[in-house]
């Protein structure tokens, strides 16, 4: 029989699935150019059609707790990775955000009151090395401005991972309300900037017509909501490893779709990122329980 955790754990892999698609979704179909129109995009929608599904209200001492998610997971979160998507090849955006896992690592120490396990550290470094054997390249292009906007999207992230496992779900909530409301009103935050700075598409190709509606229904709404669904029934580390998954995920849609080569050392750098996971799901160690609901 599996292990009660690994159970949620497959369907908590889906995330990083879709989260892997992103690069080609915006290299591919996206209108180009445009990081807070993809920004607001991912986030109005994608609040609004859940907001209205669940009919939810968030109760009294909640609102600020939304609003600071809302901008570490939105409003601030997302023109961040867009712009540094536009900045950094792709490589090295990817070896920055592995180190997400070890952020939230440490983070869990004084907000989860966590202990630092010696696992989780060494599957956070060999998290970073294979991530690095598969995507970096020598003559990747380094960008100041790309670097410290997904360094700061990247800390960002891991606050908002363990903010929302410290937390938990307002009482009788369940993922879709609470994505819904998160991402509603970063979505509202994001609508005047975008405006203001890229103004409205005046025209859409059918490709950005579809690669919106995937942006909205897949990676906002699906996406997210198994994201905090995940975190409700596993560790805040376990969730944060299975996004190291990303860019494995990623380099094999490049093989696939973009005939994208793979040589040797890519392999080694996926099967040791496959075994970073594996250890920081520490599945024998840990006993999942889900969170209890916090007022």
């Amino acid at each position: 029989m599996s292990h009660p955790r690994s159970r949620w754990a497959y369907l908590a892999t889906l995330t990083p699935i879709i989260f892997a698609t992103t690069y080609l979704l915006t290299t591919q179909f996206l209108p180009p150019g445009r990081p807070m129109l993809a920004s607001m995009m991912r986030s109005l929608p994608t609040g609004l059609v859940l907001v209205l599904a669940t009919r939810t209200w968030p109760p009294r001492g909640w609102w600020g707790r939304f609003l600071l998610l809302s901008v570490l997971y939105c409003s601030a979160f997302f023109p961040l990775l867009f712009i540094a998507a536009y900045l950094l090849p792709g490589g090295v955006a990817a070896v920055i955000n592995s180190v997400t896992p070890l952020i939230v690592v440490v983070l869990s120490v004084p907000l989860l009151h966590k202990g630092i396990r010696t696992i989780d550290i060494v599957a956070g470094g060999l998290g970073i090395l294979g991530v690095s054997l598969l995507v970096l390249r020598s003559s990747a292009r380094l960008d100041g401005w790309g670097i410290l906007a997904m360094t700061v999207g990247v800390i960002m992230m891991g606050f908002a991972t363990v903010l929302t496992k410290r937390w938990g779900h307002p009482p009788g909530w369940g993922a879709a309300g609470f994505t819904g409301w998160t991402f509603l009103l970063g979505g509202l935050a994001l609508l005047p900037f975008t405006l203001a700075i890229e103004g409205l598409p005046t025209s859409l190709t059918p490709a950005n017509i579809g690669g919106l509606i995937y942006l909205v229904l897949i990676s906002g709404i699906l996406a997210y909501g198994l994201w905090f669904w995940g975190l409700q029934r596993l560790p805040a580390t376990a969730v944060s490893f299975l996004a190291l998954l990303n860019p494995v995920i990623a380099a094999g849609l490049g093989w696939v779709v973009l005939d994208q080569a793979l040589n040797g050392w890519q392999l080694v750098g996926a099967a040791i990122v496959l075994l970073s996971v594996l250890l920081g799901q520490n599945l024998k160690l840990r006993r999942a329980t889900p969170v209890a609901s916090k007022s």
